[in-house]
């Protein structure tokens, strides 16, 4: 097939000075790419983020109505307004200064001996303040019908362990350590430069030990169980009774643990037993600032995001006081205002064509293993065992969360936010000892995106993503297929890359694979990181795609668009696909993909993603993936020279 844009006839909104056979992303979406400003307040804007906003608009007028609305005590109506208002009554906050602090300050200043300073971290890990490791409970990978507690690093002020020691860095170490001066002068604390100088170095200190992204992305590295003996042989010198007496926690909750990276627990305890005690009493209380800086007054609000917003991420403006207000409610109310959310924004007929989207994906998936030339045909039987048991979740919950033991009070933002955090550890341990809810879903029917749980095996798809650009109920078939239909090849995937791939189908870590395969599965995955790896954002010039941090989510994207084609084809049953505005179905497919990744971001958050997001930029996830497929090339007449050619013997196919 030519090459020429005969291939690609004219159709309104792209951009014809850039051929889709060069560039698919900037030819769909360079228009808007050379119009649009981010707004102020973000550091992205883009197709995820517009639709974000219109969840988040619709969030507002039932959040708003319920702080107006006169409900009975105890409702979680009365509960979300209450939450709100809380939040929005700036003249109280104002007036109470950093009052509400003063009680764990003097706690921090109480703490004299190591004893003091453990029986302290644990207390405050049951406010939501966090010390130097953390916990959650989840299934356990290796007995996916338990529970268990995890255990895994923590500690740090800045986004990631390379921050501590890499040149890059440089300049954000000494924002941050005027930050932290910053807030502990507006506190009136003693000593802020000095303080800050030294809670750096600790943090630097624990920073060493921390386990770098890509092997803390591991599944087999990261599942170390230990009984209580196990754990406590880590912590030398840390009294765990005591923590969990603090922290308000069960002993019988840390009987059997999932320890991620026993080497950083190891390591902090010297660190625990080795820094003065001055120094932890400085951190922490660094660590009450932090946590409490957006529900203070405006002064120490504007310090924590003139650091964690512009200096971090690039984004010049806070956001409005309203929009903060409803993220409040959603991460402490979330499925409670879901449940209003679903009521007025989900229509039923939106779950029943989605369903018929899942379905077709799945047997395009089936058909896919199975005809797969590289796999021997005892893994194929065990991924298409594996293929079978996944469950789909679509809009919400069939059973709304309960948040009776919840309590709200109008007039107390701060308790609000220790109570709602201390609820959600009550409603976590409340699980141990219990059946797994496989029926519990992880985000908001309100939350515009989608993801895999390995351990239970599932693909989650909340209401408020089945809209344009991704889903639409009066769309072509092709469009959604190359939207919501690679989101949903892309959850399945997860099942299948190089982590996920790991579990079998009830959500256990199990090696199902021959040795052969595993072996093959290996190649072309590394050959997958090398491309990435080779690939340079232009926002930040000589900083390069993670290849091996991105990978598990790049092969979503590269078998979630491929097996989409693939059910794209299924659902026409045999017939020709429609060819619309000059487009052939599968170009109107990989333009739906493209539209999907529509978004820009400002340098300072790109390089900060390149860190630690496991998530390739917007262009690499539209661009990097459709030049791997014959499927594209074929569609757009891609030939040798064009800037979306790949060698065949470079195109990369797992799936």
């Amino acid at each position: 097939m030519s090459s020429t844009t005969d291939q690609r006839p004219p159709a309104t909104g792209f951009d014809e000075g850039v051929r889709p056979q060069d560039d698919l992303f900037r030819h769909v979406n360079g228009h808007w790419l050379a119009t649009t400003e981010i707004p102020d307040d973000r550091a992205v804007d883009g197709a995820f983020i517009r639709l974000r906003d219109e969840a988040e608009a619709q969030a507002r007028a039932i959040v708003e109505e319920s702080a107006a609305a006169d409900a009975a005590p105890g409702s979680v109506q009365r509960k979300i307004g209450d939450l709100y208002a809380s939040f929005m009554d700036t003249e109280r906050i104002e007036a109470l200064g950093v009052t509400p602090l003063a009680g764990e300050l003097a706690a921090v200043d109480a703490v004299t001996d190591v004893g003091a300073l453990v029986s302290r971290l644990g207390a405050f890990e049951r406010s939501g303040i966090g010390g130097p490791f953390a916990y959650w409970v989840d299934t356990d990978a290796g007995a996916s019908e338990n529970y268990v507690v995890y255990v895994t690093q923590a500690g740090l002020g800045l986004p990631d362990e390379s921050y501590y020691r890499e040149e890059q860095y440089a300049e954000i170490r000494d924002a941050y350590r005027a930050h932290v001066a910053t807030m502990l002068e507006l506190a009136g604390r003693p000593d802020p430069a000095g303080s800050a100088e030294r809670i750096l170095a600790l943090e630097t200190t624990l920073a060493s030990h921390h386990w770098d992204r890509v092997r803390n992305r591991d599944a087999n590295l990261t599942y170390n169980r230990v009984d209580r003996a196990g754990l406590q042989e880590l912590l030398p010198g840390v009294d765990l009774s005591a923590w969990l007496a603090a922290a308000q926690l069960p002993e019988s909750a840390f009987e059997q643990v999932v320890v991620r990276q026993p080497g950083y627990l190891q390591g902090m305890a010297g660190v625990i037993a080795g820094t003065d005690l001055g120094t932890w009493r400085e951190w922490l209380a660094w660590r009450v600032l932090h946590q409490a800086a957006p529900f203070l007054p405006s002064a120490l609000v504007d310090a924590n995001f003139a650091f964690y917003g512009t200096t971090l991420t690039g984004a010049p403006q806070l956001r409005e006081r309203w929009k903060r207000g409803v993220g409040l409610v959603e991460g402490s109310l979330g499925e409670a205002l879901g449940e209003l959310y679903v009521e007025r924004h989900f229509p039923p007929a939106a779950k029943a064509r989605m369903e018929e989207l899942v379905a077709n994906l799945v047997e395009a998936y089936r058909q896919d293993i199975e005809a797969l030339d590289w796999m021997t045909r005892e893994t194929k039987d065990r991924a298409l065992e594996k293929l079978s048991q996944f469950t789909p979740k679509i809009g919400h919950p069939d059973t709304w969360r309960d948040y009776s033991a919840l309590e709200v009070d109008r007039t107390d933002l701060l308790g609000n936010v220790r109570r709602a955090f201390s609820f959600e550890v009550d409603r976590e341990l409340a699980k141990l000892g219990r059946p797994v809810d496989r029926s519990e879903w992880f985000m908001t029917p309100q939350t515009v995106n989608a993801y895999y749980n390995p351990g239970m095996n599932e693909i989650v798809f909340p209401a408020a993503i089945l809209r344009p650009p991704f889903f639409d109920l009066e769309a072509d078939d092709a469009a959604n297929y190359g939207g919501i239909g690679a989101v949903i090849g892309h959850e399945i995937g997860h099942g299948f890359d190089d982590q996920g791939a790991k579990y079998d189908g009830r959500g256990n870590l199990r090696d199902w694979w021959t040795d052969a395969d595993r072996e093959e599965f290996g190649q072309r995955t590394a050959a997958l990181i090398a491309q990435y790896d080779a690939l340079e954002p232009p926002e930040t010039p000589g900083q390069h795609v993670n290849g091996a941090l991105t990978v598990g989510e790049n092969i979503g994207d590269l078998g979630g668009l491929t097996i989409a084609h693939k059910a794209y084809t299924i659902s026409l049953g045999g017939r020709p696909a429609p060819v619309v505005d000059g487009l052939t179905g599968p170009q109107r497919l990989f333009v739906g993909w493209a539209r999907v990744w529509c978004g820009k971001v400002r340098p300072a958050e790109v390089a900060r993603r390149l860190a630690i997001d496991p998530h390739s930029p917007p262009e690499f996830r539209c661009n990097a993936v459709v030049r791997n497929l014959e499927e594209f090339h074929e569609a757009f007449g891609v030939q040798p020279g064009d800037g979306l050619w790949l060698d065949e013997p470079d195109r990369v196919r797992i799936w």
